[in-house]
């Protein structure tokens, strides 16, 4: 995009990329196209390395889009003097030796020609086809003129919404990026700290969640080197002292080698030195750096079965170390990366870490997304993967691409992640909003997925609460959220989601109340800045609201509000007794009853107290050889009953359990309410109703009232009022 100049010394190339003479290619393109029956010698590097890729590429559309660029931009020079045409043909050449398609690389040669020359839309649409205008289109910036100080962060929300309809918008943002890195020497220090701080913050975020890790590890080196020179520095000084350091994986390598040889399985064995700021981490972590800490040993086989068999033969044959072990194959990165790590202990106790996948994982591992060609051509289509964008002047102009017989897109590249990104954002008209927000949701490098309770999925930051769940799973419905069940567990919302974790989310369903909308205390537990947007608008919204608190009940009676009973509903077969029903379990017809005498002085005559037979008082009172009396229930439809109400705690909620308990015709008799724990509150009523048979209908009636998981009969002594 812009036009850095080129840095000789750029840090941290990657071993084994082909280094590009720009000046070479500058000449060339100063002297023009070549004959028509060729390619320009310029774009030969690009061709070639498209062809090793894609075989049968037709590399005719490159040879339109490469003088369409060089015309344009001839007379534009780069910082550094190189013809400006170096720059997308850089940018071009790391794609193509990822493997992107031809679409891909037709649309990067002209990534800079809208938004730098006389180019427009319309010529680029009219000349290649919608699919590659909307790639160009996606990646040019908005102008600050127009925009001011918000043109950085709405340019960004404009790839990320360009990217949500085609993945590669975000490909060829990241190579080009990568390449203004590699030529950002000759920029003032305070520029080249606040691209590199921009870069560390959004584009390698994306380039991880991509996959593109070729791309990540070299912006990450890149980025270490000028925000962090000293140390980068002290990096590049271990790694040139410990030159040799490759000699000790190459002696495991070996042994490797032999070893699966044997095993008749048929595997490449390499060592994979580790970058710079993988060196300095693994530094940090272990202190003293060891010959085998340099570096991981990396093996390839054909297929998924032969991952398993060689992780078998390396911990038959050398020490496993056991805590290393990750099958990344049974369960792949959110970012598309399959592999199996492990890591063997040798006689001396040094330990080599190994990765071990499939040629095709490993393409994935490095490419990433760009590895999957074009994702959005049906599978089965003739054309599909064939690198030619012949057919796209036939798509729409929302170039979004082809899409299957069902209208499902086929399409893996939009994870989790970016669906839930870009829900957000359209809630973030504020740039400055836009901007902290995302770097905060890019900051979060792990993703755990959670069931609901319908079978669905829902993927989620690492260390996401309920709260997020709820706001993943319902948007603002989530406002009435109250509880939930995590794994068949009452849990509060504050609750941190596990990584397979079932998650039942409890809501206020029939209040219309505004009062049932989220509390403050939701911010502290919310990790997803689609929930903490929504929050907090719904408190602007209702400031009063906000001042309420969730649950503030303390212990508290209500009054009396009829006389106890001088008897009870029962009859006891014992002459002259006083019958009482138990405090602790409250019976009520027709539930199988049994009685014990009461003893004591207090008690005046003979007493008799009935409990439930499931009462855990009568299987104390016949441990302690108590007799028990038979006792019958008597014709009249009245009784008392002790039911305690297990709820989430909210403002109203004591009104509402009343007035549905008087909507079923009971009568108050006391009340209790403990202070709540854990967002959690529980009511005691004793209650009189007219006749027990209303009982399971009063149960029902007090459940239903929003807030309410659970209404049980009391099966402890009842609080006195």
């Amino acid at each position: 995009m812009s036009a850095e100049a080129t840095n000789p010394g750029a840090h941290s190339r990657r071993r084994g990329r082909p280094r590009i003479d720009l000046r070479r290619l500058g000449r060339a393109a100063l002297l023009g196209p070549a004959a028509r029956d060729r390619l320009p010698d310029a774009i030969g590097h690009v061709a070639d390395a498209h062809r090793a890729h894609h075989p049968d590429a037709d590399l005719a559309i490159l040879h339109r889009a490469y003088v369409l660029a060089e015309s344009s931009h001839r007379g534009q020079f780069r910082k550094s003097g190189e013809p400006y045409i170096t720059h997308p043909l850089a940018v071009t050449l790391i794609l193509a030796e990822l493997g992107a398609e031809t679409t891909t690389l037709t649309a990067s040669l002209l990534h800079d020609t809208v938004e730098d020359t006389e180019v427009t839309l319309d010529q680029v649409r009219a000349e290649f086809g919608a699919e590659v205008c909307y790639l160009v289109d996606g990646v040019t910036k908005l102008e600050k003129v127009d925009y001011g100080a918000a043109a950085e962060p709405e340019t960004f929300r404009k790839m990320l919404v360009a990217t949500g309809n085609d993945v590669r918008v975000m490909s060829i943002k990241l190579a080009d990026r990568l390449h203004n890195m590699r030529t950002l020497g000759v920029m003032r220090p305070e520029k080249q700290a606040r691209i590199a701080r921009v870069t560390r913050d959004v584009l390698i975020p994306l380039a991880e969640r991509l996959g593109v890790q070729a791309l990540k590890t070299e912006l990450e080196d890149l980025v270490f080197a000028i925000l962090h020179p000293q140390e980068y520095e002290r990096t590049r000084a271990l790694i040139a002292d410990n030159a040799t350091a490759g000699d000790a994986l190459g002696a495991t390598a070996e042994d490797f080698r032999a070893v699966l040889r044997d095993a008749d399985i048929t595997a490449e064995v390499l060592i994979r030195p580790r970058h710079f700021v993988s060196v300095h981490r693994t530094r940090l972590k272990r202190g003293e750096m060891r010959g085998t800490d340099f570096g991981r040993l990396l093996v390839l086989v054909g297929e998924d079965a032969d991952c398993y068999a060689v992780l078998g033969e390396l911990h038959t044959c050398f020490t496993p170390v056991i805590s290393e072990f990750k099958d990344f194959i049974a369960t792949p990165k959110f970012n598309l990366y399959q592999s199996l790590h492990t890591a063997v202990a040798g006689p001396d106790g040094t330990v080599t870490e190994v990765l071990i996948r499939t040629h095709q994982m490993h393409k994935v591992a490095e490419a990433g997304v760009i590895a999957l060609g074009n994702p959005y051509v049906p599978v089965d289509a003739d054309t599909a993967d064939t690198g030619d964008a012949g057919d796209a002047a036939e798509m729409d102009a929302a170039g979004t691409g082809a899409e299957p017989a069902d209208g499902e897109r086929a399409d893996p590249t939009r994870p989790g992640w970016l669906s839930r990104l870009l829900q957000w954002q359209e809630s973030t008209p504020d740039p400055d909003a836009f901007w902290t927000s995302l770097r905060a949701d890019l900051a979060q490098d792990r993703e755990i997925t959670v069931f609901r309770a319908d079978g669905g999925m829902l993927g989620l930051p690492a260390g996401a609460s309920c709260v997020d769940a709820a706001y993943a799973q319902y948007g603002e419905r989530a406002h009435a959220c109250i509880g939930a069940r995590v794994n068949g567990r009452l849990a509060t919302l504050s609750t941190v989601l596990r990584d397979g974790d079932t998650v039942h989310l409890l809501r206020a369903h029939d209040t219309q109340d505004a009062a049932s909308g989220p509390s403050p205390d939701w911010l502290d537990h919310a990790r997803t800045p689609a929930a903490r947007i929504a929050i907090t608008s719904w408190l602007k919204a209702h400031p009063e609201e906000a001042r309420i608190p969730a649950a503030t009940p303390g212990r508290a009676a209500a009054p009396i509000t009829a006389d106890r009973p001088g008897a009870a509903n029962a009859v006891a077969d014992l002459p002259d007794a006083t019958v009482r029903l138990a405090g602790c379990c409250t019976p009520v017809p027709p539930d199988a009853v049994t009685g014990f005498e009461v003893r004591g002085r207090a008690v005046r005559g003979r007493a008799v107290t009935v409990h439930r037979e499931a009462c855990p008082a009568v299987a104390r009172m016949k441990a302690l050889d108590r007799k028990p009396i038979a006792v019958s229930w008597g014709d009249a439809a009245e009784c008392r009953v002790t039911l305690v109400a297990e709820s989430f705690g909210r403002p109203r909620l004591l009104a509402d359990l009343t007035e549905a308990i008087a909507t079923e015709g009971a009568a108050v008799v006391a009340a209790t309410v403990e202070p709540p724990s854990e967002q959690r509150v529980r009511h005691t009523y004793t209650l009189r109703l007219p006749d027990a048979a209303g009982l399971p209908a009063l149960m029902r009636a007090m459940r239903d009232v929003p807030g309410v998981y659970d209404v049980s009969r009391a099966q402890h002594p009842a609080p006195t009022a």
